[in-house]
């Protein structure tokens, strides 16, 4: 994070821990899945300041298969159900990174961070522990530096006028997570956790 982000995160809201939320599409919900594409943003949960310093990449497929990454039949169906864009954006085959390079660009994107969250821990970082393990790395994070965004959402009433756009990519449901983070902080009044 760069110093004029570090310092906007200062005092815009009084607290210096940086935040980011990931976000995984895959081809199956177990821990050893295909990952299709990583997404990631940090931002300051006590702010309205807008998540910064997206990550995105999609993750070569056949690299995974090869090592026994599970590709679940239930996924792949549930998949043809979105939209022609939405599956061509997850599953598509260009610009897809080796799973080294996804290593280096998470571990990278960590640095910093104090608090990760993911919609359901459960999903997200067990597949990400998961292969990590696989690949005989240690993950970037500490466990007790998870979060769940379900979770907080489930402590106050669903807005019936929310709208969500680019559901289904990893980064575009980054920056929707994290900007509902935010906005059950400020209802919540939560000022320091």
């Amino acid at each position: 994070m760069d110093t004029s982000s570090i310092i906007n995160f200062c005092f815009t809201g009084g607290n210096c821990m940086i935040h980011a939320m990931i976000d995984l599409e895959t081809l199956s919900t177990n821990p050893d899945a295909v990952i299709l594409t990583i997404g990631g943003v940090k931002f300051n949960p006590y702010t309205s300041v807008i998540p910064s310093q997206g990550m995105y990449f999609k993750v070569d497929v056949d690299s995974q298969t090869a090592i026994g990454r599970e590709v679940m039949q239930e996924t792949i169906d549930w998949w043809t159900t979105q939209s022609k864009e939405i599956q061509e954006e997850a599953m598509g085959e260009k610009n897809r990174i080796p799973l080294e390079e996804m290593i280096k660009r998470i571990n990278k994107f960590a640095v910093g961070v104090d608090i990760f969250w993911c919609q359901g821990p459960l999903f997200d970082y067990a597949i990400l522990q998961n292969i990590y393990k696989q690949l005989n790395h240690p993950v970037p994070w500490s466990f007790w530096k998870i979060r769940d965004s379900r979770t907080l959402f489930s402590l106050v009433p669903r807005d019936p006028n929310e709208e969500r756009t680019g559901a289904h990519n990893a980064l575009a449901d980054c920056y929707f997570q994290a900007k509902k983070v935010q906005k059950v902080y400020k209802q919540l009044g939560i000022k320091n956790v």
